[in-house]
């Protein structure tokens, strides 16, 4: 009898759901007293108590289980389980959901659920509760993904939610339209063509155009080289040797077809290693196309390497010499390459000065970008900001292909940021580099601008003196 009752007991609580196989198996192997019952009754009975020893094990019946286990999964995290007296437990629909508006990442669902059933009928009732509760915390949840994290108010109703998301949205639009608006305003009063309005070329940076030029203006004066470190620093070379050196670089950009940002910024790494490091004269063409090779890395897609840089000079260096002086003006230079030049500031000057024009001008930019190159040569241009000679070089351009208009204009004031007075002692010394008042030997620019694919732009000069426009001024 004792042993019966066991039996039973161990049935009554089974730690897996039963099916028919393992009923099966417990009636052969004896754990299963024989039953009195029909087969039809037998199962049924069967069916019940699998249903209830799922329901005791998890809290939820099998059948709802089955049924919203995805939406169980992605909403409930922990679920309270409360043990069955006289088959008897109450269903209490509790759901508590915690929610975290500043951070939508943390937002997780906690919710409680205490499920029972008084008797096995109405099993099909607690199901129908189940799925009402669950639809409506997922429906909860996705309406909350939807709430801007910074709204101070609990809205309980999905309505009311959607019209401040509505409204949120309308607001942010309405002062959109209205900074676009005031700029064309502005633009309209000064006169000024706003070269940033296509937002289709993403090359362009339209949107973040203005902020960074605003940046490397800063930038430009924070790491701009010495102008007297000839005279301070320098007692073994002078500016003649520069001047030289420089010239030859630009050859050998031709020779590898660099871009011609690789040639500003090698001039650029020249001075400011020369601005703080004593250096002999015999070691300045080492240094020289050092500096190109790390410009070459920095801007090229497939830079030379330093074997033919060491055979461009004949050999006069190897290449353990080459790589200790990068090592060493590297190190020196605390690997701050990231400088604007005169060619950074030209191509945005240049495009400024195309919005004038119904179709662009190329002799425009060949011109500009000849008469920036002239100045690379002059140690004198030192002491002019690379934006200031970018401004110069357009202006005197615009002077030279047409003296029939002012070659400034309030577009162009408004992007380079200077005026037509503060442009003069530039202008009048590219000028003198342009024509040459000096009589310099050292003619690898101009040559290289003579050549067809630059229009010969090296063979314009203007008819009227530039001079004579900041004496109107004046």
């Amino acid at each position: 009898m004792n042993k019966e009752n066991t039996n039973a007991a161990n049935f009554e609580a089974p730690l897996a759901r039963v099916t028919r196989a393992r009923a099966k198996a417990l009636g052969t192997s004896g754990g299963m007293p024989p039953s009195s019952k029909p087969l039809q009754d037998q199962k049924r009975v069967l069916r019940v108590k699998s249903k209830r020893s799922a329901l005791d094990e998890n809290g939820v019946s099998a059948f709802a289980t089955a049924s919203f286990q995805h939406k169980r999964r992605a909403v409930l995290k922990d679920v309270t389980n409360i043990s069955c007296e006289n088959s008897k437990v109450n269903i209490i629909g509790a759901t508590k959901v915690e929610k975290s508006r500043r951070d939508l990442s943390k937002k997780n669902a906690k919710v409680g659920t205490n499920v029972s059933v008084r008797t096995i009928p109405v099993q099909e009732d607690a199901k129908t509760k189940l799925a009402e509760e669950l639809s409506k915390i997922k429906v909860a949840e996705s309406e909350e993904l939807t709430m801007p994290a910074n709204l101070g108010k609990r809205v309980q109703e999905p309505n009311s939610r959607q019209h401040l998301v509505v409204e949120k949205i309308q607001t942010t639009k309405n002062k959109e339209e209205d900074m676009v608006c005031e700029k064309s305003i502005v633009t309209k009063d000064l006169d000024v063509v706003d070269i940033d309005s296509n937002l289709k070329d993403p090359q362009a940076c339209s949107l973040y155009a203005p902020d960074i030029y605003d940046n490397i203006r800063i930038t430009e004066l924070e790491r701009r080289p010495s102008i007297d470190y000839m005279e301070e620093l320098q007692s073994d070379i002078s500016p003649n040797m520069r001047a030289i050196l420089i010239d030859w670089l630009v050859e050998v950009s031709q020779e590898y077809k660099l871009v011609p940002d690789t040639l500003y910024l090698t001039v650029n790494l020249i001075d400011r290693f020369l601005s703080h490091k004593h250096i002999e004269k015999q070691r300045l063409q080492l240094l020289g196309v050092t500096c190109m090779l790390i410009a070459s890395k920095y801007e090229e897609i497939c830079a030379p390497r330093a074997e033919e840089f060491c055979f461009i000079t004949d050999n006069t260096y190897t290449r353990v010499e080459v790589l200790k002086m990068e090592s060493e003006v590297l190190n020196f230079l605390h690997f701050h390459l990231s400088v604007p030049t005169t060619k950074t500031f030209l191509r945005r000057f240049v495009q400024a000065a195309q919005s004038s024009y119904e179709v662009s001008c190329i002799e425009l930019e060949f011109l500009a970008n000849y008469l920036a190159e002239l100045t690379l040569v002059d140690y004198s241009f030192l002491k002019f900001l690379p934006s200031l000679i970018a401004a110069s070089a357009v202006f005197l351009a615009r002077w030279t292909l047409s003296q029939l208009e002012h070659p400034w204009n309030s577009t162009l004031e408004h992007y380079t940021r200077y005026k037509t007075s503060e442009l003069k002692t530039t202008v009048l010394a590219m000028e003198d580099l342009q024509l040459n008042t000096n009589g310099c030997p050292l003619n690898v620019i101009r040559e290289k601008y003579t050549q067809q694919k630059f229009k010969c732009v090296a063979n314009l000069t203007s008819i009227k003196p530039v001079g004579s426009l900041f004496q109107r001024s004046e």
